[in-house]
């Protein structure tokens, strides 16, 4: 192996737009699973929100931990007011429908709806569950905390209470959970930093290796 060291930023990379993210982020571009998180506005109508920076957590309960959810997006103020949001995994057949929830960002437009996806209501909590996604969980708020002070993101926990799931998928002889079927991973645009080329963000599949 040749490896080096970066702890400080170049003067190339500092040229380059990062949205609000830290270079790192791009310079590791570790993949992690794609979801649609969904709840109601204030409104009554539904939001979705793709959300990709989180991992899950076994104590007694079983937790979602968000990592960077901004106090300025719909699912902040969903979470913050209703306590209560569905998080759907969709597949490669209905990921072009959760994404263009992106487009239809509107607080006056259920997105859902106007993005071509179909849902109803939990059965333990409040919030859309997507009838497309093959995995929903209804999770109910537990915590938040600002990642660092007076920033403009929060880690977010929510427990779990209830699973939805595909019989399809959870049956590895049809279509399962994994591979070309399965669940997508957000590839957050790699950067080079040597050469500064910042590759565009894509979806990955896992893949099981062979025990």
């Amino acid at each position: 192996m040749n490896k080096k060291q970066f702890f400080d930023i170049s003067d190339m990379l500092k040229e380059k737009e990062w949205w609000g993210f830290n270079w790192l982020e791009h310079l590791t571009a570790v993949p992690a699973p794609l979801v649609l998180v969904t709840g109601y506005k204030e409104n009554g109508l539904a939001n979705g929100t793709m959300q990709s920076w989180f991992c899950f957590s076994s104590e007694n309960d079983f937790y979602c931990i968000f990592g960077s959810v901004s106090k300025y997006s719909h699912m902040y103020e969903i979470a913050t007011e209703k306590k209560q949001l569905a998080v759907n995994f969709p597949d490669k057949t209905c990921i072009e429908k959760c994404m263009n929830t992106i487009a239809n960002n509107s607080y006056d437009l259920d997105e859902l709806t106007a993005s071509g996806l179909h849902y109803h209501n939990g059965s333990k909590i409040k919030a859309p569950i997507v009838d497309e996604c093959f995995l929903n969980l209804e999770c109910e708020v537990v915590w938040e905390k600002e990642i660092s002070e007076g920033g403009i993101h929060v880690a977010l926990c929510v427990k779990i209470v209830n699973v939805w799931m595909d019989e399809a998928h959870y049956n590895a002889g049809k279509c399962g959970r994994y591979g070309e079927t399965g669940y997508l991973y957000n590839v957050h645009s790699p950067v080079n930093p040597e050469t500064g080329q910042k590759d565009a963000s894509t979806l990955g599949i896992l893949n099981i290796l062979p025990s």
